[in-house]
């Protein structure tokens, strides 16, 4: 589904993330962890396209084909989604209206999906004016069932919202990953029988997503730099025992794992 080679980004002169490889496969679901300031975001505005992430070196391919330099709407066109940790306000266009564009002239029941996600009452107020921070993740997560991505980049699902929205927003993740998506045209030689689950890269600071979606494998992104790939639940034990200090022992030896930690 999604390849990364040796991923060079900057932003104005200081580089952010230096040499990504990363790979990610149809149906499945990654965890990304790192203290603040590692390059996780950056690292999805880049996958997105997003002007001001400057990418150096190395390339990115989205089911084979190379889309480290296409513009974002057609990343969008191709599948990929993204939910971001801090939305801007849109003053001057309603919620619904958006999330009918992101439908891209398919007819949806917009009210019915926005009952999933107890937005019903949103639709005609202005994209994130005056919204809590459960209210804007909401808001992200009917844009997505909207728009049906075959991959999804969340940052921080859990930034910003309280526990009972917590659970709401947790098991919608799940359903938006556990969803069924069609492969392209001229991928599969039966198309009834060709599909897949959502893929998914989500960033998580605190781990709480973990309580509601199966996640497949997991690593820590550390000063721009990758490291310690092992199942995302043995990570996040390990960030609370030890911090992540520990996983700097990944980068200066590769070979070798942190205490209390078996890599994949």
């Amino acid at each position: 589904m999604l390849k990364i080679e040796d991923l060079r980004v900057s932003i104005g002169d200081k580089e952010v993330l230096r040499g990504i490889n990363l790979h990610i496969r149809e149906g499945e679901t990654f965890i990304l962890f790192g203290p603040n300031g590692s390059g996780k975001t950056s690292l999805l505005m880049s996958l997105m396209g997003f002007s001001g992430y400057n990418i150096t070196g190395g390339r990115i391919l989205f089911r084979g084909e190379d889309i480290t330099h296409l513009p974002m709407y057609e990343r969008a066109r191709r599948g990929i989604g993204m939910s971001f940790q801090r939305p801007p306000t849109i003053h001057g266009l309603k919620t619904s209206h958006l999330v009918q564009m992101c439908g891209r002239g398919r007819e949806m029941d917009i009210p019915a999906m926005a009952r999933k996600v107890n937005f019903e009452e949103f639709l005609e107020r202005d994209i994130n004016a005056g919204f809590s921070g459960g209210e804007i993740k909401r808001s992200e997560l009917l844009q997505l069932m909207a728009q049906k991505p075959s991959f999804v980049l969340f940052d921080e699902p859990e930034s910003g919202v309280d526990l009972e929205n917590m659970q709401l927003i947790g098991k919608v993740v799940r359903r938006l990953l556990d969803g069924e998506v069609d492969l392209p045209p001229g991928m599969c030689a039966k198309p009834l029988k060709c599909k897949l689950r959502t893929s998914g890269l989500i960033i998580t600071h605190t781990g709480y997503i973990l309580d509601y979606i199966n996640a497949d494998r997991g690593q820590v992104l550390y000063k721009g730099r990758l490291c310690c790939e092992a199942r995302p639940r043995d990570i996040l034990e390990h960030i609370r025992n030890y911090g992540y200090q520990e996983c700097i022992k990944c980068l200066d030896e590769p070979n070798g794992a942190p205490s209390g930690l078996t890599l994949l």
